[in-house]
């Protein structure tokens, strides 16, 4: 075996050193962004030089919407990229121009320290020492421990990982393992998602289901929006802000909750509320004691939809005292929920929490969304109810330019065919949040902490396939725990990672492969629920050196296993993406998609559809259409919680001091909370090392003057925040744009590859 050495240049793969050379000076020489407006951008998107071919694209990775990038390819290389020009974009079926990630992703694809060759692990699990090997002898390991660990623990002790980089796209590497896995026995599925799984757990408790998300062109006439922790400036780009820029325009008013004075902030928001991390409830709960006591609430919405808004509509069997009113004027505990006591807790100042409720009651419609960032908190369950409950009391649900819940948009509602997913003969799940205590201990992971159609888990999770995924061992929520069990290889016996660079999970692999990017492959990008539109993702050069897409080499996995035949169905990957599109046009016939070969000279296509507002039949017509939960209604009091007798999730939601909170105890010992952020410079962690993107937006501690003057730091100042977890150096950027008492940091960097230098991202004190 030859070892690998930082970087490898001999041009294997097919790769010469010329060719490399032409990539990188190419990378060099193209600006970032021009100057000259929207007419020079046009000019550049048509222009091309001799020999030189301009194919439209997009990138797969989980990013809100699929920008339109075109990549200029000459000699087999990408050597810049434009995007549409503005006179090729409906204003009514918004396409996504290439935002600053898209703009970037040549720097991202043609990075010397890609991933070149397959390799095994020689040093322990997690020192990041590697080998090089053939493709043939990495994928005999992946068989042989697949068919070993399965033999031994049966299929239910494999797991396939979460992966943020593909799963923009309808055709992935990890798709295609699940089918292989799947065709062997099987696997232990997860479900929520890391991103929103407070919302999608809490939200049914209310509504009977969780896609309460509504179309965003119903919001035209919204006259206030209020973004509770939501920051689509960031995050999410496209199409949520080009709504929200036309509302702009057309008048309507925005208030932003955060305690960071986010883009967003910047740029829409007339008022910008800063709060305390874990707070929002009791700002929500003094806005409904305002909204109850000066009669601004809808009566008569509340009346023939909902129960538990007072004594005589709360389900039967649960004692007084239980309801929303008696909670905010403390009949029970004789704490009335004004905005003076939310005040104390909050720093939010009463008379601000007065008028915020005074204008989300009497301005019709509204719309109150909630964010990814507040429910990610430990109460996040409590905050994501509590945005429901404020909507049904003033009416906003199920109605033209309301809001129902938390950030969800509904764009077209119909997604691409899944024609080769095979049935899975495991029946055991577990929430994404259990899987490392299924590594550590199955016994741990029980029905009341998420388990689904089992009483126990059958085995430890044994082998994890971890395919273009950087959550493993860098953003979880308790980072030091994962470290410690994938340390130990006698708990998982066998981890695969294929990615594009040494990432930091990428550090625990026992066999680590270079994926190929969403240039060298075949795909469909869809966009999140706000988008209207599908892109080809075509395949625009040859990867380089050893470099093989995921569906490649699995398929050689399936034949040491014997399934191939089933597995691949005899296509190619860019016979799997036509199948997977001729499927979808039957699934949409109604709209008359082009065929493959009509998509491959006409990349983008548009799916038109009605607006959408969630929950509005079941508000128009009740009686025909009652809400999915027990009662019927919307459930203001949830039984199923109240019978489920947990002290952080109450039936009611509402405030609930947070463990590591800002009225922890533990506040003496660290008197900042530390929050961080989704930044506009890269997806979680994709992108972390493109050199371009660490301009745009550079790691740094956001540190309020008041904070910084009282520890003697300056701007600049290379600072080490810490708690019982562990430590980050980082430089401190002191600024008003973060209130006193809350500091706070981009999430998705690189982190240490020691577990004693690593802090998760769940920490709130420092």
């Amino acid at each position: 075996m030859k070892p690998v050495t930082e970087k490898d240049e001999s041009g294997e793969g097919g790769w010469s050193r010329r060719d490399f050379l032409l990539a990188t000076s190419a990378l060099a020489a193209a600006p970032l962004f021009t100057r000259a407006g929207a007419a020079r951008a046009a000019q550049i998107a048509r222009e091309s030089a001799p020999g030189e071919t301009v194919v439209p694209t997009c990138s797969t990775f989980d990013c809100g919407g699929k920008c339109d990038i075109r990549a200029h390819v000459q000699g087999g290389v990408v050597t810049r990229i434009s995007t549409c020009p503005d006179d090729e974009v409906d204003p009514e079926m918004p396409l996504m121009r290439a935002c600053v990630r898209g703009r970037g992703y040549r720097q991202f694809v043609y990075h010397p320290d890609r991933l070149k060759y397959p390799m095994k692990r020689v040093g322990k699990r997690g020192e990041g020492k590697f080998a090089r090997i053939t493709w043939d002898e990495a994928t005999t390991l992946i068989a042989d421990n697949l068919r070993r660990i399965t033999d031994q623990h049966g299929p239910a002790s494999r797991f396939m990982h979460t992966d943020t980089a593909v799963s923009g796209g309808a055709f992935s590497g990890d798709k295609m393992a699940r089918r292989l896995l799947n065709l062997t026995g099987g696997y232990l599925e997860s479900y929520h998602s890391v991103s929103m799984g407070n919302t999608a757990a809490a939200t049914p408790y209310t509504y009977g289901t969780a896609a309460s998300g509504s179309s965003l062109d119903t919001l035209a006439e919204t006259k206030l929006v209020i973004l509770w922790g939501h920051n689509p400036n960031e995050t999410i780009f496209g199409h949520t802000n080009h709504y929200f820029q036309q509302m702009k325009r057309n008048g309507t008013r925005f208030i932003v909750v955060d305690p960071r004075y986010s883009d967003t902030v910047a740029s829409l928001a007339d008022q910008w509320v800063p709060l305390l991390p874990t707070t929002d409830n009791a700002v929500m709960d003094a806005m409904m004691y305002v909204i109850i006591s000066e009669n601004l609430h809808e009566r008569a919405f509340i009346a023939r939809h909902a129960i538990g808004f007072d004594e005589s509509t709360m389900p039967p069997g649960v004692p007084a005292g239980e309801s929303l009113t008696a909670y905010l004027f403390g009949e029970k505990d004789n704490v009335a929920k004004t905005p003076e006591w939310a005040e104390r807790i909050t720093h939010v100042p009463a008379q601000t929490i007065r008028q915020l409720a005074r204008d989300y009651a009497t301005t019709k419609p509204a719309a109150l969304i909630q964010g990814w960032g507040p429910q990610r908190h430990i109460c996040g369950e409590r905050t994501a109810r509590g945005s429901t409950l404020l909507a049904t009391i003033t009416g906003n649900v199920g109605v033209k330019g309301g809001w129902a819940a938390g950030y969800g948009g509904i764009g077209n509602r119909l997604f691409c065919a899944d024609p080769y997913s095979v049935p899975n003969p495991v029946t055991e799940k577990i929430s994404i949040m259990n899987w490392v205590q299924a590594c550590d201990d199955a016994q741990k992971v029980t029905q009341e902490c998420g388990l689904k159609d089992a009483e126990k888990l059958s085995s430890n999770i044994k082998f994890i396939f971890n395919l273009a995924g950087n959550y493993l061992a860098n953003q979880n929520p308790d980072i030091n725990q994962t470290v410690k069990v994938l340390e130990d290889d006698s708990k998982v016996e066998f981890i695969v990672v294929s990615d594009l660079f040494l990432t930091p999970s990428a550090r625990y692999a026992d066999v680590l492969l270079p994926e190929t990017s969403f240039m060298e492959r075949w795909n469909i990008g869809e966009t999140w629920g706000t988008g209207n539109y599908l892109l080809l993702s075509q395949k625009l050069v040859e990867p380089a050196f050893e470099r093989r897409s995921d569906y490649d080499w699995l398929r050689d996995v399936a034949r040491k296993l014997g399934v191939e035949a089933r597995f691949s169905e005899g296509r190619s990957e860019k016979a799997w993406v036509e199948h997977i599109w001729e499927k979808t046009r039957e699934a949409l016939a109604d709209h008359a998609l082009p065929d493959f070969a009509g998509l491959c000279q006409q990349p983008h296509v548009y799916l038109k559809a009605p607006p959408y507002v969630a929950f509005e039949e079941n508000i128009r017509d009740p009686e025909n259409h009652p809400f999915p939960t027990p009662s019927g209604k919307i459930e203001i009091f949830s039984k199923r919680l109240w019978e489920m007798n947990h002290p952080e999730i109450p039936a009611l939601s509402h405030y609930v001091p947070a463990q590591e909170g800002p009225q922890d105890a533990l506040r003496a010992k660290y008197p900042l909370q530390l929050i961080t952020w989704k930044g506009k410079n890269r997806a979680n962690s994709t992108q972390y090392a493109n050199p371009w993107l660490q301009e745009v937006a550079r790691q740094q501690l956001w540190i309020n003057p008041q904070d910084a003057q009282a520890r003697g730091i300056g701007q600049g100042d290379l600072v080490r925040i810490y708690n019982d977890r562990g430590v980050v150096q980082i430089p401190a950027q002191v600024t008003p744009r973060i209130i006193p008492g809350v500091v706070a940091m981009q999430a998705g960097a690189g982190g240490s590859p020691t577990r004693r230098a690593s802090i998760t991202a769940a920490a709130r004190t420092c």
